[in-house]
C-alpha cells in the first residue's frame, strides 16, 4: 500500500478501517472525558473526608485504607494499578 492511499488521519490502509478507527476513538474520547470527570469527583470527595477527619482532632491520612486503595488496583490492574491508584490518591491528598 502507499502512502498516498493511507488515511493520514487514522493511518488505515482501507476507508471502512479508518470509519471503524473514527468511531473507536470518538468512544475512546468519550471514555477519557468520564475518566477525567470521576478523578476530579473523586479528588473533591477525597479531600472533603480528610478535611472532615482533622477538623473532628483525626489524622491527615488512614494509611491503612489507602493500603486497601493500592491492593485493589494493584489486583485488578497488575503493577501499573498500584501506580495508577498512587496517582489518584496524591490528587486527592496532595503530596505529602
Amino acid at each position: 500500500m502507499t502512502a498516498d492511499l493511507m488515511d493520514q488521519s487514522t493511518g488505515a490502509g482501507q476507508p471502512l478501517a479508518a470509519d471503524e478507527i473514527r468511531a473507536m476513538r470518538e468512544r475512546i474520547d468519550e471514555i477519557d472525558q468520564q475518566i477525567i470527570d470521576l478523578w476530579q469527583e473523586r479528588a473533591r470527595l477525597s479531600q472533603t473526608v480528610g478535611k472532615t477527619r482533622m477538623a473532628s482532632g483525626g489524622t491527615r491520612l488512614v494509611l491503612s485504607r489507602e493500603r486497601e486503595i493500592v491492593e485493589r488496583f494493584r489486583e485488578a490492574l497488575g503493577a501499573d494499578g498500584a501506580q495508577v491508584a498512587l496517582m489518584i490518591l496524591r490528587a486527592g491528598r496532595g503530596p505529602l
